[in-house]
């Protein structure tokens, strides 16, 4: 038995009988790396993440990229941190999916708030839904950089009809934290709103996404 072999099975025996309950949130995150880091003490790896970052959440939504800059930390645990705030959030994802109704600017607002976390580039996401207001679908539609993303009015048609939404709502997200639309937003909204039309469809709304907060172009008077 290796030296930290008995530290860490009491750790899991700890996890299976009380969960993380008690747990601070470097001794969760010491558990978490034993299962990509075998033969090293992970404690002090999981104090200097928590010292990078400054809360359990930022290490979890960290790019892998910058967590392989913390000493001990290889692409296997920085694949591993990463995966478990994106699972998760995929899974309560498609909890809301089933049977949403995004019949207010709030609802909308909190869906995508959730769809957004932990993105660090700019996304372009689009709302399919039908005449009830019914969830049909959240379609990925572009990805930028770290300012913008370009949105093909091709891939919003075809998504619309694929989808037979009567309905949709565009958003993106500001990666620099304002959430006010720009002059390019308003253009390319506008643009989208008339090729819809040109099916019978309708751009309900357009929202932009910036740290936990949102703005609603429809409810700004810019779709009037």
């Amino acid at each position: 038995m290796g030296i930290h072999d008995g530290h860490r099975e009491k750790m899991r025996r700890r996890f299976l009988e009380t969960g993380l309950e008690g747990f601070a949130d470097h001794e969760a995150l010491e558990l978490l790396l034993y299962y990509a880091i075998p033969r090293r003490d992970t404690n002090p790896i999981a104090h200097a993440l928590m010292e990078r970052y400054g809360s359990l959440s930022a290490v979890l939504n960290a790019p892998v990229e910058d967590l392989q800059r913390v000493e001990g930390i290889g692409e296997s645990a920085a694949v591993l941190l990463s995966l478990v705030s994106r699972i998760s959030r995929k899974a309560r994802l498609a909890d809301a999916a089933q049977e949403t109704v995004i019949n207010s600017t709030e609802r909308a607002g909190t869906y995508l708030l959730e769809r957004f976390a932990g993105e660090t580039r700019e996304v372009v996401y689009l709302m399919c839904l039908d005449r009830k207001g019914k969830l049909l679908g959240c379609k990925r539609l572009a990805d930028g950089g770290a300012a913008s993303a370009d949105l093909n009015i091709r891939k919003v048609m075809e998504t619309v009809l694929l989808t037979s939404a009567s309905a949709v709502i565009l958003s993106h997200n500001h990666p620099s934290g304002v959430a006010l639309p720009s002059p390019e937003d308003t253009s390319t909204t506008l643009q989208v709103r008339e090729a819809l039309r040109t099916i019978g469809v309708e751009l309900v709304d357009h929202i932009i996404v910036a740290d936990r907060d949102f703005v609603s172009m429809a409810d700004s008077g810019m779709l009037a």
